[in-house]
């Protein structure tokens, strides 16, 4: 074995740009992850998921951080997880990253007693309409995407006034992959969205996700921005009980929740493949990583 550990990226994301800010955040809260880890006394590397020369059982383990065109990829990604997790240890582990892949997991959360933003599926091949799919759903202003997403692909707000403009984009869609609907969080243009980070159990730290003037998405990608949060003890029991229900060991966790509707917090995603986990709000917390991780392959 070469390494311990092998720090995933994208191969866009491999070598640092200094004229990126974007590139330079990411690989700055890599270096925090590596910097972690060698203090673990582990033998580190970085690189891209998809390198076609790297021999994956030249490592005792993965850790997936920042491999964000996954989703864009999957049909390729796919046979390879299944592939390395033959091979190698993977954290988190394939089954998780399986199970966590598809939003249908929601619906196990909500019947462990945890409130989750209220969710209908709409799956692959439904000959519905999507007027049809909206009115069933008894919601006037609703959130359509993927159960397989991330970075706010094919997200899209819809209200009885513009379904018929989606109509053509949503019948491609729905032959491809299963779709979700929910209502509209209207806290969200008004408080924005909470990230909870959960490390090895325990609440680390948290940020806000503002959606730009004009729009509902939060992602940078889209405009919106990120604000330091001092999570309530309300806040951070909520995120870590999200995760303990989980049927899988959790290294690490981002619980993404908002004020629903109603005025509770609800889950709006519980991210354990490859979340941004905003290690330059708290640097310290890539230790925690660091060592959870150590612990578990020392008893592997």
């Amino acid at each position: 074995m070469l390494f311990d550990v092998v720090v995933l990226t994208k191969h866009s994301l491999l070598e640092l740009d200094t004229d990126d800010w974007y590139c330079k955040q990411v690989h700055h809260e890599d270096g925090l992850v590596l910097d972690a880890l060698t203090k673990q006394g582990l033998r580190v590397a970085r690189k891209a998921w998809d390198d076609p020369d790297f021999d994956w059982q030249q490592t005792r383990s993965l850790l997936f951080r920042t491999t964000w065109d996954y989703f864009d990829r999957y049909a390729e990604f796919r046979p390879w997880l299944n592939k390395v997790a033959k091979q190698t240890t993977l954290f988190n582990s394939a089954a998780l990253i399986d199970w966590n892949i598809d939003k249908h997991y929601l619906r196990f959360i909500a019947e462990k007693g945890i409130n989750v933003v209220k969710t209908h599926y709409i799956e692959k091949g439904d000959k519905r309409t999507l007027a049809q799919c909206l009115a069933e759903s008894g919601w006037s202003d609703a959130i359509l995407k993927p159960v397989v997403s991330g970075s706010a692909r094919h997200t899209y707000r819809l209200a009885p006034t513009n379904t018929l403009a989606l109509e053509c984009t949503f019948a491609e869609l729905v032959q491809q992959e299963a779709l979700l609907l929910q209502p509209f969080q209207h806290a969200i243009l008004t408080e924005g969205e909470i990230s909870l980070m959960v490390i090895d159990g325990q609440f680390s730290h948290a940020i806000r996700k503002v959606p730009k003037t004009g729009d509902f998405r939060v992602q940078d990608d889209h405009g919106g921005s990120v604000h330091p949060h001092m999570a309530s003890l309300e806040e951070q029991r909520f995120a870590e009980q999200a995760v303990a229900c989980v049927p899988f060991d959790v290294l690490y966790a981002r619980v993404d929740i908002v004020r629903d509707n109603a005025g509770q917090l609800a889950i709006m995603e519980v991210e354990m493949i490859e979340p941004e986990l905003f290690f330059r709000y708290r640097p310290e917390a890539a230790d925690s990583l660091a060592s959870g991780l150590a612990r578990r392959l020392a008893a592997l």
